[in-house]
């Protein structure tokens, strides 16, 4: 995780973070929230559904899609045009935040968990492994689909 993208975050703590970066061509000129929607909101919809069914099981409150001022339910928090955080509340204990940072030939994409008590971990604990794996094929797939 680089320190800057970590300093972003405004959980209380952080228990679990991951980044992955994609290379891209310097033409493609979205800014970071339009990033956020070409990889969560534009992803084939068993993805999106299969993101949604993950998020809501481990306890993360989402607003419906589409709603106002959030990405795929994610309510937005802070947006710049190079960087868009992404923040759910938890129902369960566990605290998500999502950052996509555009970079000058790269995209960002970071997560930060915040586990509050037994529960919030024992519900994280199968996902932890598949999370990485997770983060690169949708940020893979999103920019696939937009260079295509």
């Amino acid at each position: 995780m680089p320190p800057a993208a970590h300093a972003l975050s405004t959980l209380v703590r952080i228990d679990y973070e991951n980044a992955v970066l994609a290379d891209l061509d310097p033409a493609q000129n979205r800014t970071a929230e339009q990033w956020a929607r070409t990889v969560l909101e534009d992803a084939p919809s068993d993805t999106r559904q299969a993101l949604t069914q993950g998020w809501t099981a481990l306890g993360l409150q989402l607003r419906p899609a589409p709603s106002e001022g959030c990405v795929l339910g994610w309510p937005v928090r802070r947006r710049t045009p190079d960087l868009v955080l992404l923040s759910a509340g938890p129902t369960r204990g566990l605290h998500g935040e999502l950052l996509f940072q555009r970079r000058p030939h790269a995209l960002l994409l970071a997560a930060f968990i915040q586990l509050d008590g037994e529960r919030a971990r024992a519900l994280w604990a199968p996902a932890e492994n598949r999370h990485p794996h997770v983060m690169y094929q949708v940020l893979e797939q999103a920019v696939s689909r937009a260079t295509a």
